[in-house]
C-alpha cells in the first residue's frame, strides 16, 4: 500500500478504525518496524515495552511481530532483557557484501557435479516470472514479490545438490528481506530481471550450465552496478 500523507495514529488505533485484523495489524507492524529499523529511528537495542508503547501493540501482537523478525535473522533476544536488532544489511557496505557473497556462488552452483534442475520446479519458476510480465510486478505485494526472487534463486541453487551451498544462500535470504522491502519503492528494475530469469531458465532446461553461470554472474552483476541506487533508498550516506 502507498500512502499519500503521513500517518500519526496509534497502530492499534488506526487499526481499528480501519476494520482490520490481528494478521494485518502484525503484518503491517512488521514493516513500520523494517522502515524504521533502516531509516535509522530504532536504535540497536530495544525493549519490549518500548515497542509495545510506540506501535500500539498487544502483548500477542508484538510476540508475533518479535516471533516473525527473529525467523528471519534481523533480531535476537538479549540475555535477560530486551531486544537486539542486527547490524547486517542496514548499510550500503553491508549490502555490498551480500551481493559479492552471492556472486562467489551462485554461478558456481550451477556447475557443481551432477546438477539438475527438476521440470516442475523450472516450470513453476517460469510461471512465477511469466505472471510478474503479465501484471504482477504492478499488483503483487511486498511479500509475494520478495518470496519469487527468494524462490527463484533457492530453487536454482537447491538444483546443485551442495548442502553448503544451499545452506548459505538460505541464511542470506532471510536477512535479505529486511533491505528487499525498501527497495521494491521502484519496481521498473523487475521487468528486466524477470527476462533474465527466463533467460537463466532457458540454459539450464538446455543443458547449457557454463552459458547459464555466466548469465547469472551478468545478472548479480547488473545489481551490484545499481547498488548506490539502493543505498539510497536506505537513507545511509
Amino acid at each position: 500500500y502507498f500512502l499519500a500523507r503521513p500517518v500519526h495514529q496509534p497502530l492499534a488505533e488506526l487499526t481499528q478504525v480501519l476494520g482490520l485484523g490481528v494478521d494485518d495489524t502484525v503484518q503491517s507492524t512488521y514493516f513500520q518496524i523494517a522502515d524504521d529499523r533502516l531509516k535509522g529511528v530504532l536504535p540497536e537495542e530495544v525493549s519490549e515495552t518500548q515497542l509495545k508503547a510506540r506501535y500500539g501493540l498487544s502483548p500477542a501482537q508484538l510476540q508475533a511481530v518479535l516471533g516473525r523478525i527473529t525467523q528471519e535473522g534481523w533480531i535476537e533476544k538479549k540475555p535477560g532483557y530486551g531486544w537486539a536488532f542486527s547490524t547486517m544489511l542496514t548499510t550500503p557496505d553491508s549490502l555490498l557484501q551480500s551481493y559479492r557473497l552471492r556472486l562467489a556462488l551462485e554461478p558456481a552452483a550451477l556447475l557443481e557435479p551432477g546438477y539438475r534442475l527438476d521440470p516442475a520446479v523450472l516450470q513453476r519458476c517460469r510461471a512465477a516470472e511469466v505472471h510478474l510480465l503479465e501484471g504482477g510486478i504492478e499488483t503483487d505485494t511486498a511479500d509475494q514479490m520478495h518470496d519469487r526472487g527468494v524462490l527463484f534463486h533457492e530453487s536454482l541453487v537447491a538444483a546443485s545438490g551442495n548442502a553448503f551451498f544451499i545452506d548459505t544462500i538460505r541464511r542470506v535470504n532471510r536477512v535479505r528481506r529486511l533491505l528487499s522491502y525498501r527497495s521494491m519503492q521502484n519496481r521498473q528494475r523487475y521487468t528486466a530481471h524477470c527476462h533474465q530469469h527466463l533467460e537463466l531458465l532457458a540454459l539450464l532446461e538446455q543443458g547449457q550450465h557454463e552459458q547459464a553461470a555466466n548469465a547469472m554472474r551478468s545478472h548479480l552483476q547488473a545489481t551490484l552496478t545499481n547498488l548506490a541506487q539502493i543505498s539510497d533508498l536506505l537513507g545511509r550516506t
